[in-house]
């Protein structure tokens, strides 16, 4: 099973959306976390309200830091930060340039969801295509 770990900046936001949209598109087919570079507290009340308008419920996700994560053991880190990966970290990355919706209004939340699901099934494809498995 192909192991995807998704990081921003906070883990309150664009991240914890891609978790939710892999656990639920990619369920029993990848195994999926989040974790922030710099790590917040919680998650944006607006995330999980703009989540549960898809009908995706964050349940006990929450916010953790990148050292809790050990992302050296994953195939796949996609990287939201917007900002580079710690030194000497050696990962198979990808970057994804998305707003950070933290502190703005109900629109971009829900612009920055649209463009994360987007991605979330486009890897979905892709990585299901490379497996002969679409």
């Amino acid at each position: 099973m192909t192991r995807v770990l998704f990081l921003c900046l906070g883990n309150s936001c664009r991240s914890q959306m891609a978790e939710g949209f892999a656990r639920a598109y990619g369920k029993g087919f990848w195994e999926v976390e989040s974790a922030g570079l710099m790590s917040a507290v919680s998650i944006a009340p607006l995330t999980r309200q703009v989540m549960e308008e898809k009908q995706i419920d964050l349940g006990d996700q929450f916010p953790k830091p990148l050292e809790w994560v050990s992302p050296e053991t994953f195939d796949l880190v996609v990287n939201i930060s917007g900002y580079d990966l710690p030194e000497g970290l050696l990962v198979n990355e990808r970057r994804w340039k998305v707003d950070d919706p933290i502190g703005r209004n109900e629109k971009t939340y829900r612009r920055v969801r649209d463009q994360i699901e987007a991605l979330v099934l486009a890897l979905l494809h892709e990585i299901r295509a490379g497996q002969g498995g679409d």
